[in-house]
């Protein structure tokens, strides 16, 4: 539906669930962008395939893709995946795609934010962006669902949120000038309890190190389950992250959640630390008004950026010697799903990882009930 609904989520008896309630499936974008991918994108769009091969093992998977890459995707992605034209300036869907609600009778709507690149001609990582801000309106028409188009820039890699009133963000996302200067903290806020239906909001001040979209939360620390929350740490103090993980921590480890219940914070080692070597650079365009690509930049590695699926995890790994015991980590904290390991440098070289391409599409119903 291309009109806008005019009133907001909280007033219509809508909510956003928590990652780990049940799916209809997942979306993502086909990567292309040639200053984002080096090679044309071809060690891009292998590792994007693996990632949607290994969700679609649990739910459905569906890939937009640009009308020049449609044939080419359809060979490379599995049969039983999903290939719709959806025209994008790149390939993040977390960022760009709806984020989605719904409420006690199983309806399910979208949330359409406006999306200016992480930070538009104020640092934001490439013009235009036009294509990407039509993604979720785009998605939302394909799948007949009801859409908000709340008037503030937001991407859906800026927080996380439990289903039951507790959210996360960081300082360092929603509060840069570049997004929205013309709010202040209690008015970002209200759009998060309008829009998203939460009453309590955690705030940490920053993100992930290096993270090229302004310390995005999906990067940092991620809900497990109600009540519960994994971090991405480093217990070496000398490394500039050292001191964001421990801030968040000790904040995360005092706060309550919208129920009252004391926070458990999990931690889990990041890779690393991984930087952009001379190979990785080779074949990427850098003109501007693309972000550059630079021999020896820090990436920003983390195993919080995985994708719940339906009865399975899909994480990111990077040929570090970190990977098994983060695995085994995951594997811990999901008892109740099967954790399937994507090798997903190429992905990060691009700025993000499994769960930045990731969207979630809710069933509308809670754990637990049958569909």
């Amino acid at each position: 539906m291309y009109s806008a609904k005019l009133t907001t989520p909280r007033l219509d008896g809508f909510r956003m669930p928590g990652e780990f309630e049940p799916h209809k499936g997942c979306w993502m974008l086909w990567p292309r962008r040639p200053d984002t991918w080096r090679l044309n994108a071809a060690p891009a769009q292998a590792a994007f395939a693996a990632v949607a091969a290994a969700i679609a093992s649990f739910e459905p998977v569906t890939v937009g893709v640009s009308r020049n890459q449609f044939d080419s995707a359809r060979a490379m992605l599995l049969p039983e995946i999903q290939v719709v034209e959806i025209e994008s300036d790149d390939a993040w869907m977390r960022d760009v795609g709806p984020t989605f609600v719904v409420n006690g009778t199983g309806e399910v709507r979208g949330i359409d934010w406006t999306f200016n690149a992480w930070g538009g001609l104020e640092g934001g990582l490439y013009h235009p962006w036009d294509k990407d801000d039509r993604v979720a309106r785009t998605l939302l028409h394909l799948e007949g669902k009801t859409r908000y188009r709340p008037e503030i820039i937001m991407e859906g890699g800026a927080f996380h949120t439990d289903g039951e009133g507790t959210l996360i963000t960081t300082e360092e996302c929603l509060l840069n000038k570049n997004r929205n200067p013309g709010l202040s903290r209690i008015q970002i806020e209200q759009y998060l309890r309008d829009y998203l239906c939460v009453e309590k909001i955690i705030w940490l001040p920053e993100g992930l190190y290096m993270d090229e979209t302004d310390g995005h939360v999906d990067n940092l620390c991620c809900f497990v389950r109600p009540g519960e929350v994994l971090l991405s740490w480093t217990d070496d103090t000398s490394d500039p992250q050292y001191h964001r993980s421990l801030h968040a921590y000790q904040l995360l480890s005092a706060a309550t959640d919208a129920k009252g219940r004391p926070l458990t914070v999990h931690r889990i080692h990041q890779p690393g630390p991984l930087y952009r070597t001379e190979t990785e650079i080779l074949g990427a365009e850098t003109a501007p008004p693309a972000s550059p690509r630079i021999i020896g930049n820090r990436l920003a590695g983390s195993y919080v950026n995985f994708y719940i699926a339906n009865g399975g995890i899909v994480m990111p790994l990077f040929d570090d010697p970190q990977d098994e015991k983060a695995f085994k980590t995951v594997e811990k904290l999901f008892p109740e799903r099967q954790v399937r390991a994507v090798q997903s440098r190429e992905i990060l070289l691009g700025g993000g990882n499994i769960h930045c391409i990731t969207q979630q599409q809710p069933s509308g119903l809670r754990a637990g009930r049958n569909e």
